[in-house]
């Protein structure tokens, strides 16, 4: 199961494909001669388990950090990412500040407790799920690392025993005291899709069972374009070669 992680580093710049990277648990004969060594083969287990999806985001952290990036921005491989947008949120941050941007898929913060010197103490955090994806500046990536680089974050995920976008958050919120900023431009399956309005101007965008998506009208039925992203490309670059011309 490939996750993406664009390392954003010229805000200026909307060609992203020297600056993302797909991580997969599976050799992809298709995707390796495009992407060369931005296909990373991290030979995590494809389960869905805690250790697997941790697996993956060790390995999206320590590239980032090797990268020498600005921003590293995690997302799923059932999102569809508007780079424009993206730019645009990034652009009202700075790398070099401690920033968290996400949207949370719980009405609550978590909890969670973790031992050192004998106690137990537990945080209250909140998490940017990772099914919407979210970013992290550079400057808060590296006062992560104790928690987080050479395999520390699949440690610190089985000490609280969370998933990997739980572990992000209570390392950001819950050991640094960096708050997440909630941002309502990214989208999971988690919400009900079809309300969305105003899709140019969402970051991230997912698609779900019982054909929860959101609501475009294009020249691609939704037996030709069942995620709907087929159609928002098209709206967002009606130029591209393959998007029906409309009349």
């Amino acid at each position: 199961m490939p996750s993406l992680c664009l390392s954003v580093s010229h805000l200026s710049s909307l060609s992203l494909c020297s600056q993302t990277f797909v991580f997969t648990d599976a050799e992809d004969p298709q995707l390796q001669p495009r992407l060369g060594d931005h296909l990373i083969h991290t030979h995590c287990s494809s389960a869905h388990t805690r250790q697997a999806l941790s697996c993956k985001m060790f390995y999206e952290y320590d590239t980032f950090l090797r990268s020498g990036r600005k921003w590293l921005c995690h997302v799923d491989d059932d999102n569809y990412v508007n780079v424009v947008a993206l730019l645009k949120l990034l652009s009202q941050y700075h790398h070099t500040e401690d920033v968290y941007l996400g949207r949370p898929s719980t009405g609550t913060p978590l909890q969670a407790s973790y031992s050192t010197q004998g106690a137990a103490p537990q945080v209250r955090f909140w998490f940017a799920t990772g099914g919407a994806g979210f970013c992290l500046s550079r400057s808060l990536a590296l006062r992560m690392q104790p928690w987080t680089s050479g395999g520390a974050f699949m440690n610190t995920s089985d000490m609280i025993r969370l998933p990997d976008d739980c572990t992000v958050g209570f390392i950001v919120e819950g050991l640094l005291g960096v708050a997440l900023t909630h941002s309502p431009l990214f989208h999971s399956h988690l919400e009900n899709l079809s309300t969305i309005t105003d899709l140019p101007a969402q970051v991230t965008l997912s698609y779900g069972p019982e054909d929860n998506t959101v609501d475009i009208r294009g020249a691609f039925s939704t037996q030709q374009d069942p995620t709907r992203f087929r159609s928002v490309h098209c709206l967002l670059y009606p130029d591209t070669p393959w998007c029906p011309r409309l009349t």
